[in-house]
């Protein structure tokens, strides 16, 4: 028998808490803090892993990635990859495999990142491949962390610009929080 209920509905979604990252959020918009960033980051087990693009509102429209998002529980970095390019450093990260990145739909994250620079994926956990083993049945951030964690993803930012000249801080939560929250899904499924 499943600790976890299959599915959760939209009604019961909406009586839940709303999660939100309470951590240091660190924009990182300049090459020159990247390698300090980095160096933070290198030193994790493990990292939750998100990316945002602008939305495209046509069809077989895709814009490139414009920020990734890489979070502990203390600090979530916002690599704004439209104003940086994907370093050397960064890729140290994504390659490494001693850190655990654990997403949603990581394969499609992957894909869209190989358009900006190619690199070696490593040790990526894609929450939609595990929950099942653990008798869920919904593959969404929103409902996944609903059953996992009895916290609901708020998703009103996903649709904004990611490329615009600063990100508002309702952005920069959202975003911290869609990559925290695979994490702590992660943590909480494989401590039992």
């Amino acid at each position: 028998m499943s600790l976890y209920p299959e599915t959760i509905s939209k009604e019961e979604l909406e009586t839940l808490p709303k999660a939100a990252f309470n951590g240091r959020i660190i924009v990182i918009d300049r090459q020159e803090d990247v390698a300090e960033a980095c160096s933070y980051l290198l030193a994790q087990e493990q990292l939750g892993f998100d990316t945002e693009s602008r939305a495209a509102f046509q069809k077989g429209v895709v814009n490139k990635i414009a920020l990734l998002q890489l979070s502990t529980n203390e600090r979530c970095y916002l690599f704004r990859l439209c104003r940086i390019r994907l370093d050397k450093a960064i890729l140290k990260i994504l390659e490494s495999p001693q850190i655990r990145k654990v997403g949603l739909a990581t394969a499609g994250d992957i894909k869209e990142l190989f358009t900006l620079r190619k690199f070696r994926a490593r040790n990526f956990i894609d929450l939609q491949t595990i929950v099942g083993d653990y008798g869920i049945k919904e593959l969404g951030l929103t409902k996944i962390s609903g059953i996992v964690l009895g916290q609901r993803v708020a998703k009103a930012q996903r649709l904004s610009n990611w490329e615009s000249s600063q990100l508002t801080e309702a952005q920069q939560v959202y975003a911290a929080t869609d990559a925290w929250v695979c994490s702590q899904i992660y943590d909480k499924l494989t401590q039992q």
